[in-house]
């Protein structure tokens, strides 16, 4: 027989520091309206370490599922912002952790949780234990803050979810990976260098791809998009979250939104926003997600999940 995953405990790590609009107009010609009429984005939160921060997450989730970390076999972590070239930061943050077992580091930019939970869906399915799913970013370090194009977008953070092997098909119903590497010049990050991103032509592209991916998942899962309760996507921009949610078909109040308090936190957007709907009540044992996302690679990826523990 078969085997899935099913969501078994979750939890978020943020930075202190809470950064708002009317402070970065002390060091950049901007504005709280400028800002938030073209992102969505009010507030942000900025420190720590990609590995910390991931920790701190990854601890609350093995709480979360009532577990402890000798019961965690494997560590997979999505991040575009490693705490070093080598050693991979899913290494780091097993040993804060205190588990035993396999480590390793998925990035797939702001794509890198879905990519991460296919990941674990497919370790699961060969026989592994239960999996430590992270998606953990520090934005913040790679960014300009002179530019005022970038500075405004980025905030750091990280949310992770514990996944349990099952017998059967388990939560993850269907998934659509996708990437384009010839796409890379639209946003990226040198060594050594700072993000960049051409925001117009992403926008362009980043509604389609959401769009197409997400509805080649619910077709795959046989769902029809008015069928979803809760749309999870990344937090990139508030504009195309609802012209993505226009033209699948699925109401806004249905969908998780929590770029106004973080903003572009890359791979930890949809467990921030994930976490979000579960404390707000709008998740519920049964519920069927919809997460999607996009970013630098270009990568954009969207997953099915039935939710229950």
């Amino acid at each position: 027989m078969s085997r899935g995953v099913v969501v078994k405990g979750w939890g978020i790590g943020l930075p202190e520091k809470v950064v708002t609009n009317d402070d970065l107009t002390a060091t950049l010609d901007t504005s709280d309206e400028w800002i938030s009429q073209r992102t969505g984005i009010r507030e942000r939160r900025i420190g720590g370490t990609t590995s910390s921060l991931a920790i701190e997450a990854g601890r609350r989730a093995i709480e979360s599922a009532g577990l402890l970390a000798a019961d965690i076999s494997t560590v997979v972590l999505a991040t575009t912002t490693p705490d070093a070239i080598v050693p991979g930061t899913a290494a780091t943050v097993q040993d804060g952790l205190g588990i035993v077992g396999g480590a390793f580091d998925v990035n797939a930019a702001c794509s890198g949780f879905v990519y991460g939970l296919v990941v674990a869906a497919g370790l699961a399915a060969v026989g592994s234990g239960r999996v430590l799913l992270i998606g953990s970013d520090t934005l913040s370090r790679i960014t300009d803050w002179d530019d005022r194009t970038i500075a405004v977008l980025v905030g750091d953070g990280a949310g992770a979810v514990v996944l349990e092997p099952v017998e059967g098909p388990g939560a993850l119903l269907s998934w659509n990976l996708n990437a384009d590497g010839s796409l890379r010049h639209l946003l990226k990050c040198d060594h050594g260098g700072y993000l960049y991103m051409d925001g117009k032509e992403i926008f362009r592209r980043a509604v389609r791809m959401v769009v197409e991916s997400a509805q080649q998942a619910l077709d795959d899962a046989n769902i029809k998009a008015g069928d979803v309760d809760m749309l999870i996507p990344h937090q990139a921009n508030l504009r195309i979250i609802q012209a993505a949610c226009q033209r699948l078909g699925i109401p806004e109040e249905r969908t998780a939104v929590v770029i106004d308090r973080y903003g572009n936190t890359s791979s930890a957007s949809i467990p921030l926003a994930l976490d979000d709907a579960l404390k707000t009540g709008n998740i519920k044992d049964g519920s069927t997600l919809l997460l999607t996302g996009f970013g630098g690679g270009m990568t954009w990826a969207s997953a099915v999940l039935k939710w229950g523990r």
